[in-house]
């Protein structure tokens, strides 16, 4: 189910739109785009900017990647097709957020690249807190790894993409805004706390486990 959900993001243009836009959209703002994340406007080494923008990207980009994993199995009948084989309601569930999961880390990837270019920059050469980025790219893999369960769950609450992409990223703003934003900046500061991790882990696992009952319960109308 994994393999065929993760083959499926790359044999359409949905993988690719997605992370060409998050990557681009970062690379722009902190190289290109005049502003207060603009590395080279600041002045000095410093790649904070990126765990800046990035949080406010996957509001956008989480909803963007599982908006079409029920509506489109719906619409195009393969559903019932899915259904038939011998696995569970449970196991669709996971693997269809395991491969959204592991598209998402894809395109988090790339930012590493950013670390490379400042730390090549910097004066002297290497002057940059390598530790406190390792710690923000921990942090933002957990909140990604949380706006997707929140956005799967989203998903299966209706037949129409589009109507899961806005109550997607509606849904995720509204937590990134009122929960996420301060366990988010704890881990961005470099430093690792058990009870923002813990967070991050219940919120993405409790997400996906409210979807399966609701998958059920619509599979049987």
């Amino acid at each position: 189910m994994y393999r065929k959900e993760l083959s499926y993001y790359f044999s359409t243009p949905i993988a690719y739109i997605v992370l060409a836009l998050f990557v681009l959209g970062i690379s722009l703002l902190l190289w290109v785009i005049p502003g207060e994340w603009n590395i080279i406007d600041a002045g000095y080494a410093n790649a904070d900017g990126l765990f800046a923008i990035a949080p406010w990207l996957l509001i956008l980009v989480c909803p963007a990647l599982t908006m079409r994993l029920f509506a489109e199995e719906r619409q195009s009948g393969t559903w019932d097709v899915l259904r038939s084989l011998p696995t569970t309601i449970s196991r669709i569930v996971w693997a269809k957020y395991a491969a959204a999961l592991t598209v998402m880390v894809l395109a988090l990837l790339p930012c590493v690249v950013h670390l490379f270019i400042v730390y090549a920059i910097a004066e002297p050469v290497g002057n940059v807190d390598t530790g406190a980025f390792a710690g923000s790219m921990v942090g933002l893999l957990l909140l990604a790894a949380a706006m997707l369960g929140v956005s799967l769950l989203c998903a299966a609450c209706t037949t129409n993409q589009i109507v899961a992409f806005v109550i997607g990223a509606v849904a995720n703003f509204a937590l990134y805004w009122l929960m996420m934003q301060q366990h988010f900046q704890s881990l961005a500061r470099g430093v690792i706390d058990a009870r923002d991790l813990f967070f991050f882990a219940c919120m993405a696992i409790i997400a996906v486990v409210l979807t399966i009952p609701l998958i059920k319960h619509q599979t049987r109308l």
